[in-house]
């Protein structure tokens, strides 16, 4: 999916310059909705992270995008880029997954030779599906025509660079200096050199395999018959089957203390991933792939973070669960209605061709 009856994907279509940038501001948004409020890790209570976010989660997925694009790539480097956010997230930016969590008393399941791997494992794909891959699949399903387009000029790239590395130092800052100390009460912690350079290393490893996977289902959905392609409705149960277990690893953290070895859930979750990978790429690198099955994979996705999010609402104010509920409502809707418009006759949609997310 690199062009569109001949124009390459770095090519700028004669629009408007708000025209084009429309999916850009969209995607700056959504990256943390969907990943952050409608799940309920940010709530009204403390709605003033959403500026941070917007500078990372946004920009970060905005990035990896628009280079992608540039690539002429497919989803599988989008994702592998997304892992490097996480990365990025995790080991350097807010370094939650090498300091010792503050939301338990005591050390935390999961935690060997200064990382949290159970919390890593989780967020690690929760990260780089929810804050990037699901983002820009809705952006892209709501601006169907300028999907295979990029929607940053080299300036535009370079600004929300800048904007990005702003953003992840007002995030460690406020995360680090202050709010672990101030608001949970627990020592600042100092990751080991080692710890954040194999992070760094992690992410520039991804980014190369990225680059050079970059044509990996680019022309596999010629030869894969339509008939592999399940229906929609299949689509979204599968998505909410693989999703929903996902979240039994938080619960090894945050449930009641339990003797498992550690292998055994970090094995089971790698391998429980990728089945969700494999099965996936191969319904949409079928030739009957379109954007009603992109409408269900996605919808069910952010059905999982949106439901699953209230599980830890029973310490909430009472405002926060309320909000959340009308949040969770209005993007419900908001799916119906996009739906609605992909089910319209191909002559009106033109972006209901067999192309798969990418």
């Amino acid at each position: 999916m690199n062009t569109t009856e001949g124009v390459p994907a770095t090519s700028f279509p004669p629009l408007s310059r708000w025209h084009r940038l429309a999916p850009a501001f969209t995607l700056l948004i959504l990256a943390p909705v969907v990943a952050e409020v409608l799940s309920g890790a940010t709530r009204l209570s403390f709605i003033f992270v959403l500026i941070p976010e917007i500078m990372v989660w946004g920009c970060g997925a905005l990035i990896a995008r628009e280079v992608v694009r540039r690539w002429q790539g497919g989803w599988t480097s989008m994702l592998l880029l997304g892992l490097g956010l996480s990365i990025a997230e995790e080991f350097i930016i807010q370094q939650t997954s090498l300091a010792p969590l503050p939301w338990v008393s005591s050390t935390a399941y999961g935690r060997a030779w200064g990382v949290n791997w159970i919390f890593f494992l989780f967020m690690l794909v929760y990260e780089s599906v929810w804050v990037v891959l699901v983002p820009v699949q809705l952006t892209e399903l709501i601006f169907p025509n300028l999907r295979n387009q990029s929607w940053l000029k080299k300036s535009g790239l370079i600004t929300s660079s800048l904007v990005f590395v702003l953003g992840s130092f007002i995030a460690w800052f406020l995360w680090t200096q202050i709010a672990r100390p101030r608001t949970f009460h627990v020592p600042k912690y100092q990751p080991p050199f080692f710890a954040i350079f194999s992070g760094a290393l992690s992410i520039l490893l991804l980014a190369f395999a990225a680059y050079a996977l970059r044509n990996v289902g680019q022309h596999a959905c010629r030869a894969q018959p339509t008939s592999s392609t399940p229906s929609p409705w299949t689509v979204g149960l599968a998505t909410l089957v693989f999703g929903f277990p996902w979240y039994l690893l938080m619960s090894l953290i945050f449930g009641p203390r339990r003797d498992i070895a550690l292998w055994i859930p970090v094995i089971a979750g790698i391998v429980w991933a990728s089945v969700a990978f494999f099965v996936i790429q191969r319904w949409v690198s079928s030739s009957g792939w379109r954007d009603i099955h992109r409408w269900a994979l996605v919808f069910s996705a952010t059905l999982v973070c949106m439901i699953a999010g209230f599980s830890g609402s029973s310490t909430w104010p009472r405002m926060d669960i309320i909000s959340k509920a009308i949040l969770n409502v209005f993007a419900i809707a908001g799916f119906i209605w996009l739906a609605l418009k992909i089910s319209r006759p191909l002559s009106r949609n033109p972006s209901n061709l067999g192309y798969g997310p990418q």
